[in-house]
C-alpha cells in the first residue's frame, strides 16, 4: 500500500508555539498557495480528469496538530513517531495536507512535521512551499490573513464541460507548436530521435535485476531513519576525487545500501541496485508552480564495489552515459502525450495497469533516491530559527527502501524510507551513507 506522502522533519530550537500560534501563521500565508484549501473531486463517469474545487468547509485547525516525542526523548523516538505519522492515510475528503508540532526534542528543540500528498507538490515545488510558510526574517511579523471565500463547488455537468476545454485547450497548446516543427523540420526530427533514443534506454533499462531483500510487496506501515553530512565535505571529495557533488552523492547512497545488504547476507558478487531517479523538467517560467513536473531516469548504484573510489569513478562513468540518453525528454514527453487523451481512457487503463502490476512480482526497480536543492540560507518560524530539515520520500509496490536527499544552509540531510514488515532496518543505510561520505573523505584527505 503506497500513500505517497512527501514530508520533512523542521527542527528548530528555542520553545514551541502552540496550536493557535501556527494557526495564525498559516493563516497569513495560505493565500500564496491556494491549494492548500483544495480538494480533489472526481468528474461523473470520468469523462474528465480530477478537478481542484475549493473546500467548502476548509478549518485551519483540522489541518495542525500537536503531539510530544515518547520517553526516552531520543533521535529514535522522533523516528519511530514519523514512521507512525507517514503510515495514517490522509483524508480524501479534505485538502491533502497537516503539520505536526512535535514538542520534547533534545537539547532543547522541537520540530514541525509537514506531511502532503504528491499529487498536490512534487520535490521542488515541496521546496518552494517550505520557503513561501517560513521566514527569511527572524522578526517578521504574523500578517492579517487575507479574506478568503470559497467558490461553489461546480455541478456534474458544468465540471465535464470544464475538464473537456482544459483538454481542448491542451491540444490547441500543443498545436500552436506544428509550425515551428514545420519550419524547422530537422530541428524537430533530430527532438523525435532524441526523444526515442531516451525511450529506448528506458526500456532497456527496465530489464529484470538480480533478486535482492529490498524488493518485494510492502505493507502500509512505515519506518524511518535519517543523517547528515555537510556541503564543505563534499565539495573537499569533489575537488580532490573528481565527480560532480551529485557523483559524490550517489557514492555514499550506494555505501548505505552495500551495508544494509551485506548485513542482510545478499551475494553482492558484481551486483548492481537499480534506483529511479526522479527530475525535475520544470521550466524557467514554472517558479511558483506547484504541480508535479518530473520526470525520471534509471540508475545502477554500484554497491557490489568495496572500494569508495573505485565506487565514485564508476558513478561518475555511468552518469556521464546518462546525461546523453534522452531519459527525463523521454519521460516528459510520455507525460505530456497521456496529458492528451481522453481522461476515460487514461483512467481505466491506468487501473487495469496498476493491477496488473501489484499481482506480479515487480523485478526492475530497486529503490528509488530523489535529491532536492534547498535554500541555503536560514529560514524562521515565528522566529525560531530551522536548524535542520529532514526529508521522508514515499515507497511504492516492490520498492521497500527509499532515500530522499536534501540541502539547507550548508547541511546535506538524507532520509530513509522503508516499510515496517519488511524493511525496518533502514537506520543501516542512513548510518551507512554518512560512513561513505567519510570513507571518500578520509581518501579525499
Amino acid at each position: 500500500i503506497s500513500h505517497m506522502h512527501i514530508a520533512g522533519v523542521s527542527v528548530f530550537g528555542g520553545t514551541p508555539p502552540n496550536e493557535d500560534e501556527m494557526q495564525a501563521l498559516l493563516a497569513s500565508k495560505l493565500d500564496r498557495i491556494p491549494r492548500y484549501r483544495q480538494r480533489v473531486r472526481s468528474v461523473p463517469l470520468e469523462l474528465g480528469r480530477p478537478v481542484w474545487v475549493d473546500d467548502p468547509d476548509f478549518n485551519l485547525a483540522f489541518h495542525v496538530r500537536s503531539t510530544a516525542l515518547a520517553e526516552p526523548a531520543d533521535d529514535e523516538a522522533l523516528c519511530r513517531l514519523m514512521g507512525r505519522l507517514m503510515s495514517q492515510e490522509l483524508d480524501r475528503d479534505r485538502p491533502l495536507w497537516e503539520v505536526w508540532i512535535v514538542h520534547g526534542l533534545p537539547d532543547d528543540r522541537w520540530a514541525l512535521v509537514s506531511k502532503v500528498h504528491h499529487c498536490m507538490v512534487d520535490g521542488i515545488a515541496g521546496v518552494g512551499l517550505l520557503e513561501a510558510l517560513l521566514d527569511i526574517d527572524p522578526d517578521a511579523e504574523v500578517a492579517d490573513p487575507v479574506p478568503w471565500h470559497p467558490r461553489p463547488e461546480p455541478s456534474g455537468p458544468a465540471m465535464v464541460f470544464d475538464a473537456w476545454g482544459g483538454l481542448l485547450s491542451d491540444l490547441a497548446g500543443t498545436a500552436r507548436h506544428l509550425p515551428d516543427q514545420i519550419r524547422d523540420p530537422l530541428g524537430t526530427i533530430r527532438s523525435l530521435a532524441a526523444t526515442g533514443q531516451g525511450l529506448l534506454r528506458f526500456g532497456q533499462g527496465m530489464s529484470s535485476t538480480p533478486q535482492l531483500s529490498v524488493e518485494g510487496t510492502i505493507g502500509p506501515h512505515r519506518v524511518w531513519a535519517h543523517s547528515s553530512a555537510t556541503i564543505e565535505d563534499v565539495k573537499r571529495i569533489r575537488k580532490s576525487l573528481g565527480g560532480t557533488l551529485n557523483d559524490v552523492v550517489l557514492t555514499a547512497v550506494a555505501n548505505g545500501y552495500r551495508e544494509l545488504l551485506l548485513t542482510r547476507g545478499d551475494d553482492l558478487d558484481g551486483v548492481e541496485l537499480r534506483t529511479l531517479v526522479p527530475v525535475s523538467v520544470r521550466g524557467e517560467d514554472a517558479a511558483g508552480e506547484t504541480a508535479n513536473k518530473v520526470s525520471a531516469i534509471l540508475y545502477d548504484l554500484p554497491v557490489g564495489m568495496a572500494d569508495p573510489v573505485e565506487r565514485l569513478a564508476a558513478v561518475r562513468a555511468q552518469m556521464t552515459d546518462l546525461k546523453a540518453s534522452h531519459m527525463p525528454e523521454a519521460g516528459d514527453a510520455v507525460t505530456s502525450f497521456a496529458n492528451l487523451l481522453p481522461p476515460m481512457l487514461v483512467g481505466n487503463t491506468s487501473r487495469l495497469a496498476v493491477r496488473y502490476m501489484q499481482s506480479r512480482p515487480q523485478r526492475s526497480l530497486d529503490t528509488v533516491t530523489t535529491n532536492v536543492p534547498g535554500p541555503q540560507f536560514p529560514l524562521y518560524c515565528l522566529g525560531r530559527e530551522m536548524l535542520e530539515h529532514l526529508p521522508f520520500v514515499p515507497i511504492s509496490h516492490g520498492l521497500r527502501v527509499g532515500t530522499a536527499i536534501l540541502s539547507y544552509n550548508g547541511n546535506l540531510a538524507f532520509g530513509v524510507t522503508g516499510d515496517f514488515d519488511t524493511a525496518p532496518d533502514v537506520a543501516i543505510v542512513a548510518r551507512g551513507i554518512a560512513a561513505g561520505i567519510d570513507q571518500l573523505l578520509e581518501r579525499a584527505d
